[in-house]
């Protein structure tokens, strides 16, 4: 359906049909019906019913845009629409037009246009959106300039967020493991409180945000973040994720985590609300070291073997000694709680690790016979070494063959904790997916340019995040689908993008929006996204 004005020479109005098409089966070729609904009132620009045979309800014929389609066309335009389209097909499929529009029903398009202007302009500043809107076909269809788009991020709020989060949330798969980790973003802004210096995983030396993502892993889909103080580390962010998710109306949910999330107050936390988790620990813990004793010697054996990761896997059933304070009784629980350890042993990780371990062995021994000690190495030196000094010999280092020999038993290790009953292998299949989460976070500071931020204030910050995290939903989209269809083969995202973008429309006052050619190399890439190819 849509909305068309016709200027009539005659009498000097411009009416305006909706215009229904459809496929006349015996011609074979497109047709449409129109319905005239009114005229343009010369003063006011407004739409006013006409008293032939077209009149339509006062309600519809005065406000045009409560009527769904497209706004009507005001002017002769050509631009490029072929990348914008497929962003509107991905956005109403995943139904993040929807709940924008609920949750944002002033600014939802902005929002949209922006996004869509991140993840196509990846490396470009706001203030070039004007150029992108000359020529380019997108939701908001006008220029938002830099004060305006600071004016957008400013009037996004944390209810309106949630409230999205919420929707977005509930149309992932039921049964499904979250994966759940953090990023750093470093800022040159000097107004935003939570920029501290923490530990920075890209070594970047400037104050910070952290900010924590949470990814459905069979929908390969983001649908939560939070912005953190650069300061915090990940394991004291569990018990707040916990709380969030159950404001969200999230209470029984599956979590995979790495080992910066492991502690015991974090496995009690999710004990404690009956959520299922996969996260991996160190295999120095107690209660991982003795299970894996237990088995050491038959673990790395020719039935434990797995081809496809090639790894030597078992699982061991065990149990946690649960904790939990409780305050409004003035009492702890102690209790039993059944978990799993799912323990691995891999041979190329054993060698590297070993061969790492010796290369250090050797820095360490230099450093002590040359006199030139290095403060961060004194616990290593200690372990490991063996230090004497006489007048007359000088120097003299052994190394403490036993300290090594069990430094080196476990390497070529790693150990999976979960409360799930589940084989080793679909425990690590579900780790691994956490990759996913991985590649997000390299597509939002890259493709959307978060690496460094510089904003005004943290209002700006958060609508800026919340906006390019609507980008990071349709991005990871796109790449799930480019993988399972093994496009990375011949095409990078970037290629991908461009082979789409330079699809053009035509647009005319009183007639339908017009889409240029799209060859059939276009055609396959739409078809690849499960989006049928503009016409």
């Amino acid at each position: 359906m849509a909305i068309i004005n016709h200027f009539d020479k005659r009498s000097g109005n411009t009416y305006v049909y909706e215009s229904i098409s459809y496929w006349d089966k015996e011609k074979q070729q497109p047709r449409s019906n129109r319905t005239l609904i009114g005229k343009i009132d010369k003063e006011t620009g407004k739409v006013v019913p006409t008293d032939g045979r077209g009149k339509k309800r006062n309600q519809v014929a005065s406000d045009i845009k409560s009527k769904q389609g497209p706004v009507p066309i005001e002017s002769v335009k050509r631009r490029f629409c072929g990348a914008t389209y497929l962003f509107d097909e991905i956005s109403d499929k995943l139904g993040i037009t929807t709940d924008l529009k609920s949750c944002f029903p002033d600014t939802y398009k902005q929002i949209l246009s922006v996004a869509y202007y991140m993840i196509l302009e990846d490396h470009s500043p706001l203030s070039r959106f004007e150029r992108w809107d000359d020529i380019h076909k997108h939701p908001y269809g006008k220029n938002i300039s830099s004060q305006r788009s600071s004016e957008l991020f400013a009037s996004i709020t944390e209810e309106q967020k949630n409230k999205y989060f919420s929707f977005q949330g509930r149309r992932h798969a039921e049964d499904e493991y979250w994966a759940y980790d953090t990023t750093s973003i470093s800022s040159y802004s000097e107004v935003l409180k939570q920029a501290q210096y923490g530990k920075n995983k890209e070594d970047d030396r400037l104050p910070q945000i952290n900010l924590a993502l949470v990814f459905g892993e069979k929908s390969g889909l983001p649908f939560y973040y939070r912005k953190l103080a650069g300061n915090i580390p990940d394991v004291k962010t569990v018990q707040n994720l916990l709380c969030d998710l159950s404001t969200l109306g999230f209470d029984k949910v599956k979590l995979v985590m790495d080992r910066g999330f492991y502690s015991e107050a974090n496995i009690n936390a999710l004990l404690k609300e009956h959520l299922k988790f996969i996260v991996a620990t160190k295999v120095s813990l107690s209660i991982v070291r003795v299970e894996l004793d237990k088995i050491y010697d038959e673990l790395a054996t020719f039935p434990n073997l797995n081809e496809q990761y090639d790894v030597y896997s078992q699982t061991v059933t065990t149990e946690w000694d649960y904790v939990q304070e409780r305050p409004y009784k003035g009492d702890v629980l102690r209790d039993k709680r059944r978990v799993y350890i799912h323990l691995y042993y891999n041979i190329d990780k054993s060698a590297e690790d070993q061969r790492n371990f010796d290369r250090k062995l050797l820095t360490c021994k230099r450093e002590l016979l040359s006199g030139q000690r290095i403060k961060e190495h004194e616990s290593f030196y200690k372990k490991y070494f063996e230090v004497k000094e006489t007048p007359k010999r000088g120097i003299q280092v052994e190394v403490k063959q036993d300290a090594i020999n069990q430094a080196k038993r476990y390497y070529g290790y790693f150990a999976f904790l979960s409360n799930e009953k589940m084989d080793s292998i679909t425990a690590l299949e579900l780790y691994r997916n956490k990759d996913v989460i991985e590649k997000a976070f390299g597509n939002l500071k890259e493709r959307l340019n978060m690496r460094r931020t510089l904003v005004s204030s943290e209002k700006s910050l958060d609508g800026k995040l919340f906006t390019a995290f609507v980008g990071l939903e349709i991005l990871s989209y796109i790449k799930l689908h480019m993988q399972q269809k093994k496009l990375f083969s011949d095409y990078t995202l970037q290629s991908f993008l461009d082979k789409l973008d330079v699809i053009e429309c035509f647009e005319n006052p009183g007639y339908e929006l017009r889409i240029g050619e799209v060859l059939e190399k276009q055609k396959k890439l739409y078809e690849a996204m499960d989006v049928l190819p503009p016409a």
